[in-house]
């Protein structure tokens, strides 16, 4: 099947109406998604988990969301709630099909006994090491075990008693028998059941032998009636084991399973061993860190699910491996939170202005849209008086040509307001600026009609009298190159880390209405970006915002030539 399905079709949705199409599985579309509750659902997740999900509703199928709990060293309830709440997150409902691999283990375990009693697999007594040394290489055929001939009671025997407890970890292993001379490493007899004296999160102590992955997913695919397994390209030279299972056992369905390109994104990893590492140093505070490419993390951001879900759209379904620009993603973050983001003002890095000619006792009510597009969603009243706040970066003392904000002797508007002036620059001994003295002209009021009158600059301000004073975190990019986990020259990944992915701003101030923020809830501040209330740390009355996304694309030119370099490499 090309990847180029006509009438706007991905090959996998191609796939899907050809086989509806000619009766095939008698029409029904039935996916699953399979994670492993071993860390937290990543960015490349969010396309599976909308893939899946999506062309069964696409087809009025089903989806099941399926844990894949073979490991119970690794795994974690805390885990599969994570999981669980990201794909409800996403948009996506299991309604009652949420099963685990652990479902299965008896179907799995009798699965193993069938191979056995026909000659299609044995315990093997060798150690891990002599496994993996006779295994072969790519240019190599693998060595057969010296217990690859053992008689089928005896195996059988021996796997009753692994399964009793009577072996340690590693002693015994079973594998399918298929073909040590095979070019697919894959097919090379492998494991398909192991010994591991742990605790399961959801079994107990019940089983101290667990399935490999390829074996359990592949008979969980069959008793639920996949029809469409769909896996990510890793997977491909996995499909003539998971054909041969199907092949060997009498189960009640026969499932597909069909390959795709897995997402990359510039400046992320998705190896959830390579997170779990910045966790454990510290160099993240955790899974949902808003610098991490988790969906929780994405998520505490405030990136909404719905310029993910858009995102994965645009990316679409290939063969074909490719590096995402993470502009793209960026521009569905924007696209999204623009079209229902409230507009406020905040002021990051504070200098003070003073108003020399207004009133020090005058207090007025700017009125300012919420949304500039969207008169809907009102207006509201912004305190003005005598001493404000501006951003530090809004004055510059020696301006380079088209500099069109606050300099000695310029005038701008300041947002919703007046005309001012600046006359006097206050430094303190360490030279810095610590007070800008202006003067307004009280005719341009906004709205009123000397408001006609125009300057080239705008600034936006906070009055320092009613200013919230809280604490702003500046997230960015955690990587300075696009692929940290790929250089050629050796480096550690943790070699690339941006020293300035995260900038915080202790004592910023914002306009009243920001002081009210519910957790979660999501702003423009006003020629500066978007911000969220953080979902943990902001308190009723004290929000801690983060920004989710600059209001304009500051690396795309960086990012461009760099992925230009790193395709030419």
């Amino acid at each position: 099947m090309s990847d180029d399905a006509p009438a706007g079709l991905d090959f996998i949705r191609q796939i899907i109406a050809d086989d509806n199409a000619s009766g095939k599985h008698d029409g029904r579309v039935v996916t699953r998604f399979p994670p492993e509750p071993n860390g937290f659902l990543h960015i490349g997740h969010a396309k599976s988990v909308c893939l899946n999900f999506g062309v069964a509703e696409e087809n009025n199928g089903r989806c099941f969301l399926r844990f894949d709990d073979t490991n119970p060293l690794k795994e974690d309830q805390d885990f599969v709630d994570a999981i669980e709440a990201d794909v409800r997150w996403l948009g996506y409902d299991w309604e009652d099909r949420l099963t685990h691999a652990s479902d299965y283990y008896e179907d799995l375990y009798n699965c193993a006994v069938q191979l056995i009693e026909a000659g299609k697999a044995y315990v093997d007594s060798q150690t891990p090491d002599e496994i993996r040394a006779t295994r072969g290489t790519l240019t190599e055929p693998g060595q057969n075990s010296p217990h690859r001939e053992r008689p089928a009671a005896e195996s059988l025997d021996l796997f009753q008693r692994m399964r009793a407890g009577e072996f340690a970890d590693g002693e015994l292993v079973l594998r399918a028998k298929i073909n040590m001379a095979s070019p697919n490493i894959n097919l090379r007899d492998p494991i398909i059941f192991r010994i591991r004296h742990a605790a399961h999160q959801r079994t107990g102590d019940k089983w101290c032998i667990y399935p490999m992955y390829d074996f359990a997913h592949t008979i969980s695919d069959a008793l639920e009636g996949i029809t469409h397994s769909l896996c990510t390209l890793e997977f491909e030279d996995h499909r003539p084991l998971y054909d041969w299972i199907l092949d060997q056992l009498t189960l009640p369905h026969r499932p597909r399973q069909i390959e795709f390109s897995r997402l990359n994104v510039a400046y992320m990893i998705t190896s959830k061993r390579r997170l779990a590492e910045l966790i454990d140093i510290g160099q993240v505070g955790g899974w949902d860190d808003p610098r991490m490419p988790t969906i929780a993390g994405l998520r505490r951001r405030g990136y909404p699910a719905a310029a993910l879900r858009d995102f994965c759209s645009r990316v679409g379904v290939t063969k074909k491996d490719h590096l995402i620009e993470m502009a793209l993603l960026e521009t569905c973050v924007r696209e999204n939170l623009n079209e229902d983001a409230p507009r406020a003002m905040a002021v990051l890095d504070p200098v003070k202005l003073v108003l020399t000619n207004y009133p020090a006792d005058q207090v007025e009510m700017m009125t300012a849209a919420n949304h500039p597009q969207r008169g809907e969603l009102g207006e509201r009243e912004v305190p003005f008086g005598r001493e404000l706040w501006i951003e530090r970066d809004d004055f510059m003392e020696d301006p380079p040509k088209k500099f069109f904000r606050l300099k000695p002797g310029g005038e701008v508007r300041l947002r919703n307001a007046y005309i001012i002036r600046c006359d006097e620059v206050v430094k303190g001994e360490d030279g810095n600026v610590t007070e800008l003295r202006c003067t307004y002209d009280a005719d341009t009021r906004s709205g009123l009609p000397g408001a006609s009158r125009k300057v080239k600059g705008t600034i936006h301000w906070v009055s320092a009298a009613h200013a919230v004073s809280a604490p702003v975190r500046l997230y960015d990019r955690l990587f300075t190159v696009p692929r940290p986990d790929m250089d050629k020259s050796g480096r550690d990944f943790k070699d690339f880390l941006n020293p300035e992915s995260l900038q915080e701003m202790p004592a910023a101030k914002l306009e009243p209405v920001l002081g009210d923020a519910a957790a979660g809830a999501v702003y423009q501040f006003e020629r500066t970006g978007y911000f969220v209330a953080d979902s943990q740390d902001s308190q009723p009355g004290a929000p801690v915002f983060n920004r989710v996304v600059t209001l304009r694309d500051t690396w795309a030119k960086l990012e461009q030539a760099a992925l230009q370099e790193l395709g030419n490499a």
